[in-house]
């Protein structure tokens, strides 16, 4: 792999060849998505590291919850915004304005949550994740009790939460390592 080919500033070739389920996984992504997303490439480097992100990743963003999609993929881009984490702004706010219809709203989302026409459950919701990510230690009941004001239940808490975290902890090793988003998430759904 050259120099130019790397999603990150790390020089870590993927394993070659790639396990048969790893390719179909990386197939069902160029399906759906119209890509393989460089940060999945970035960690083939390591069967054991992809499986756990992408085992992560699956369970918080895709598997059955409370929380639709695009409250996922708003609580992805409001970390990521205030991380200034280019690479996951760029894919995750390609995600909300798919999943919006609404490619002002991914913007304001990215810029200044609190500027997007948003209902009371999402503005609690996006707020509690600004809270977590700048000062998680001052959480407290009333924060969490803000969030079953608008309608969240206990579960929905714990994913909120573990989605916040997922999402400051991927951040933090995306732009550490430089990854670089795929450049076809920079014109979607606009």
């Amino acid at each position: 792999m050259k120099a130019k080919d790397l999603t990150t500033s790390l020089n870590l070739p993927p394993v070659d060849p790639l396990p048969e389920g790893i390719q179909k996984y990386f197939s069902a992504c160029q399906d759906k998505l119209g890509l393989v997303p460089n940060v999945l490439k970035a960690h083939s480097f390591n069967i054991d590291k992809l499986n756990a992100f992408t085992g992560l990743y699956n369970e918080l963003m895709l598997a059955n919850s409370n929380l639709s999609k695009l409250e996922r993929e708003m609580i992805a881009v409001v970390v990521s915004s205030i991380n200034r984490c280019f690479y996951c702004l760029t894919a995750h706010g390609a995600a909300v304005r798919e999943l919006s219809g609404d490619p002002i709203l991914g913007e304001k989302l990215v810029m200044n949550f609190r500027t997007a026409h948003l209902d009371s459950r999402c503005r609690a919701m996006l707020e509690f994740a600004e809270k977590v990510t700048i000062e998680s230690h001052k959480i407290d009941e009333t924060d969490r009790q803000d969030l079953r004001d608008v309608g969240f239940n206990d579960a929905d808490i714990w994913d909120i939460t573990n989605i916040i975290a997922f999402f400051n902890m991927s951040n933090r090793v995306a732009s550490a390592l430089n990854m670089k988003p795929n450049d076809d998430y920079h014109s979607k759904d606009r």
